[in-house]
């Protein structure tokens, strides 16, 4: 029951200043986010790749209260693509975003996201990669749904994210697994009230492999996002049956958690994504990443105790 209460912290500004506060904090940030700068994550596209693993990168920040911070965001994104095309690795690095980034939550953010996030996917595309547009809470899906829609008349390989603990999801699967397209499956981490989302951990388990059977049995590029060794096991074997080769579908894991797995999934022929976040803005992404296994709190509240 700690996930919510701890979704719940994100949104507060007095919590922000007393964990971003505490010593102990950055040293654990850093298993999650291995850098604020592009220099820094350059270096770390170019160590994985080397380990034969592929990326999606996220500069984190979702906070966005002006226009001008969201022509930021944007101008991040396109510096990053600038120096990913120096490295040439081609869809082995390719990008993440959320639209509050863009805009989306201001006046006219629904115009204001898509004018934004427009030249970052065409940029992307420029130099042989994608971008993936990430889901956010349930108010948002219906804009970020059509902002996607309306890129991939451009750009048919832009992806985007479906979440299993939302009741809508099942339907927008269906909607989504035509050819072409590119869909990660999450099981979804904001706090969500129960008239629009499953909260037992076994409802969305549940819905997560009905999703993924959707996925799988389309024709689009089913993306696994999960940690869970069961719903990867499952994964597989639902694209066993539907006959789908090892390049047809690729496995997701956040960089920081089960990293073994990651190199074990890319030894054995799987295509692994490592969902890789950096920047300065990092306390959001962090505290959801704390939320959605109690495993990640543990660690934080062990390494406090210890350094105090």
């Amino acid at each position: 029951m700690l996930g919510p209460v701890i979704l719940a912290a994100s949104r507060s500004d007095k919590m922000r200043k007393l964990v971003s506060a505490a010593p102990v904090t950055k040293p654990v940030v850093n298993r999650f986010i291995p850098g604020e700068s592009v220099d820094q994550v350059v270096g770390i596209v170019e160590e994985m790749v080397g380990k034969g693993l592929e990326l999606t990168l996220d500069v984190v920040g979702e906070d966005i209260t002006t226009p001008e911070q969201a022509a930021h965001a944007r101008d991040a994104y396109l510096e990053l693509i600038e120096r990913l095309a120096d490295l040439g690795h081609g869809t082995k690095a390719e990008m993440s975003v959320k639209l509050s980034m863009f805009g989306q939550a201001l006046e006219g953010g629904h115009e204001l996201a898509l004018a934004n996030v427009r030249p970052v996917v065409e940029a992307a595309a420029a130099i042989g990669t994608t971008v993936t547009l990430d889901a956010e809470d349930h108010t948002t899906l219906d804009s970020m749904f059509a902002i996607h829609e309306e890129l991939r008349k451009d750009f048919p390989q832009t992806g985007c994210v479906i979440q299993a603990y939302l009741f809508r999801t099942e339907d927008d699967a269906r909607r989504l697994a035509a050819a072409g397209s590119r869909v990660r499956i999450v099981k979804g981490a904001y706090k969500e009230p129960a008239e629009v989302a499953y909260l037992d951990k076994s409802e969305i388990d549940k819905a997560y492999v009905r999703i993924l059977k959707i996925l799988m049995e389309g024709e689009g590029y089913p993306m696994i996002g999960s940690h869970d060794p069961r719903l990867i096991a499952i994964g597989q074997e639902l694209a066993r049956r539907a006959g789908r080769k090892l390049d047809e579908y690729e496995f997701q894991m956040l960089y920081g958690i089960r990293s073994e797995e990651h190199l074990r999934l890319a030894a054995e022929g799987h295509r692994m994504r490592v969902y890789t976040a950096y920047g300065t803005d990092w306390y959001g992404y962090f505290m959801r990443r704390l939320a959605e296994k109690p495993a990640n709190l543990l660690f934080f509240v062990r390494s406090m105790i210890t350094k105090n």
